[in-house]
């Protein structure tokens, strides 16, 4: 008798995540650091749910490209958050930057 394999729970889902979470570290970092996150406490669970029966489950494959894909989103949201703190340090916080951009506009007519 021939076991009916199912697709892994939430591995489609896990994928989009990912790629969200790379797409998503442009917006300040926020939105990928977020989507990467929910995407490897998602993995996990549904790595933990395969392990426990894999020739019960398909879709593997999926889970492991958007844990890939979000470690590489949170790493770069996190490289964006750090450098924009630095830079709001650099340069004197909020107030030091609109200070820049006034100084920039007047050295070029603007």
């Amino acid at each position: 008798m021939e076991i009916e394999r199912q697709q892994l729970p939430n591995s489609t889902l896990i994928l989009v995540f990912g790629i969200l979470s790379i797409i998503g570290c442009c917006c300040y970092g926020l939105i990928g650091l977020i989507f990467g996150v929910i995407a490897l406490v998602l993995a996990k669970k549904a790595t933990d749910t395969y392990a426990a029966n894999p020739e019960m489950y398909i879709g593997y494959q999926n889970v492991k490209s958007g844990k890939i894909l979000a470690i590489i989103g949170v790493s770069l949201s996190v490289i964006y958050i750090v450098i924009l703190i630095v830079g709001l340090i650099m340069y004197g916080g909020i107030e030091g930057i609109q200070e820049m951009q006034r100084e920039m506009m007047e050295q070029y007519g603007g």
